[in-house]
C-alpha cells in the first residue's frame, strides 16, 4: 500500500476480537504494517475466553493452539436434584497467555495505553491529539448496544490458590444448586491446577448493575461450602455481557459510524452464552483473506456477516425471551436445568449455534419449565422489529 497513510491497518481495541484479527492478518499478509491500540496496560486486560472445542473448527483449533492455556476432556453441571457430566472437550485462553503470543507476533505493532477519542473510515483521534491514518480502521473496542435489547450476564471471578487439593477433574460450567440472586444465578469453576481454580459467580438478570463486593463474599461462601480454604487470591476478573433479547440489526448498522466494527460492536457473539470466541476467531480468518484491505470491503464484509448470522440466530433470542420475560428470575434455573437433560449432541449444537430444525422442535417440545400463558405471549411477541425465530 502507498505510503500516504501513516500505517496500513489500524485496530483501535487490543482485547479478543482485535487482537485475533491482528494475528490472521500477520499470519496471511506479513508484510502490512499493523497497528493494534490498546487503552489499558495490557493487551486483553483481566479475562479468561472459553469455549467448547465442538464450537471451533478444526483449522480454527489449529491456530488458537499457541494461546489455549487449558484443556480439560469434559465437564459437569449441577442443579437441585441433578448432576451430569459431559464429555466435549472445554478450552480457555487466558488474557496473559493472549497478551504475549499477540505481543511476540506483532512486536513494535502493538501500542498500550493509547486511548482512542474518536475515529472515522481512516482517521484514528487518540486522546492526547495525535491523528493516525490508515486505509483500514477496525474498531474493536467492545460492545456497542445501539437499539439492540438486551439482557445481561454478569460475573466477577477469582483465581485462588487453596491450602489443599480441590479434587476436581474437569470445570463445573454451573453449579445452580446455590440461592438463587438477581435472576438465574451460578457457580462457573475452572480448575487450574491440584489446588489453584478459577471460582466465577454468574447472574443472568434484567439490569446491568455488578456489586462486586456482594459477589467477593458470595464467591467466600460458595468456596467453603465445598470444603476449600481459600489460602490466596492471585486475580480477579469481572465483566458485564449482552445477552441478546432481539431488536433491528439494520438500525444498529446504520447508526454505528464509518469504521469497520467487529467483534461484539458487530453483535457477533453467542446470544444465549455470550461467549464470543468462535465468533471472533471465524471473523479473523474471513478479514485475512478479502481481495481488498480498506474500511469500506473490511465493514460491509463484516456488516454481511453480523446481519445474516443475527437472522440465523433469532431462535435462540426467542429462547431468551423466554427465561428473561416468561420466567420469574428466581425460577430462571429450571429452564436451563431441563435443556441440559437433553442429548449431548443437541447440546453442543447449541453452544455452537448450530442447531438442526429437528432441535428447536425438541427444544420446544414437552412440558415447559415456564407458565404456559407468558410462554405464549413470548412466541407472539410483535414488539421486536423483524424478529421470528427460523
Amino acid at each position: 500500500m502507498g505510503r500516504a497513510f501513516d500505517h496500513d491497518v489500524i485496530i483501535a481495541g487490543g482485547g479478543l476480537a482485535g487482537g485475533l484479527i491482528a494475528l490472521r492478518l500477520r499470519a496471511f499478509r506479513p508484510s502490512l504494517d499493523i497497528l493494534l491500540l490498546e487503552a489499558g496496560p495490557v493487551l486483553g486486560g483481566v479475562h479468561t475466553w472459553s469455549c467448547f472445542e465442538s464450537d471451533l473448527t478444526p483449522e480454527i483449533r489449529d491456530w488458537i493452539t499457541p494461546m489455549i492455556s487449558h484443556r480439560w476432556a469434559g465437564y459437569s453441571v449441577r442443579f437441585p436434584g441433578y448432576e451430569r457430566r459431559l464429555t466435549t472437550p472445554y478450552l480457555s485462553i487466558a488474557s496473559s497467555r493472549f497478551a504475549e503470543h499477540v505481543t511476540r507476533e506483532l512486536g513494535a505493532g502493538v501500542r498500550l495505553n493509547a486511548r482512542v477519542a474518536d475515529l472515522e473510515a481512516n482517521i484514528v483521534a487518540m486522546a492526547d491529539g495525535a491523528t493516525l491514518t490508515a486505509p483500514l480502521v477496525i474498531d474493536a473496542r467492545g460492545p456497542s448496544t445501539g437499539p439492540l435489547v438486551l439482557g445481561w450476564q454478569k460475573f466477577l471471578g477469582q483465581e485462588v490458590e487453596l491450602a489443599a487439593p480441590h479434587g476436581l477433574t474437569g470445570p463445573i460450567v454451573m453449579d445452580a444448586t446455590v440461592d438463587q440472586l438477581d435472576g438465574y444465578r451460578f457457580l462457573y469453576t475452572l480448575p487450574l491446577s491440584p489446588t489453584r481454580l478459577m471460582i466465577e459467580d454468574t447472574r443472568y438478570s434484567d439490569g446491568e448493575a455488578l456489586d462486586k463486593a456482594d459477589l467477593r463474599a458470595d464467591i467466600a461462601a460458595y468456596a467453603q461450602a465445598q470444603g476449600w480454604r481459600i489460602a490466596s487470591l492471585v486475580r480477579e476478573e469481572d465483566g458485564i455481557l449482552p445477552i441478546a433479547l432481539g431488536g433491528d440489526i439494520d438500525a444498529w448498522w446504520d447508526r454505528s459510524g464509518t469504521a469497520a466494527s467487529v467483534g461484539l460492536r458487530a453483535a457477533l457473539f453467542q446470544p444465549a452464552t455470550g461467549y464470543s470466541l468462535p465468533d471472533a476467531a471465524r471473523l479473523a480468518d474471513e478479514i485475512a483473506v478479502l481481495p481488498r484491505l480498506d474500511t469500506a470491503t473490511v465493514r460491509a464484509a463484516v456488516r454481511q456477516r453480523s446481519m445474516t448470522t443475527w437472522r440465523d440466530r433469532a431462535f435462540f433470542r426467542l429462547l431468551n425471551r423466554m427465561l428473561f420475560r416468561a420466567c420469574a428470575p428466581e425460577l430462571r434455573y429450571r429452564v436451563i436445568g431441563r435443556f441440559y437433560r437433553l442429548r449431548q449432541p443437541l447440546v453442543e449444537r447449541f453452544y455452537a449455534a448450530r442447531l438442526t430444525l429437528a432441535d428447536k422442535a425438541r427444544i420446544l417440545t414437552g412440558k415447559p419449565p415456564v407458565p404456559i400463558g407468558a410462554a405464549l405471549r413470548v412466541m407472539a411477541e410483535t414488539s421486536v422489529l423483524g424478529d421470528l425465530p427460523r
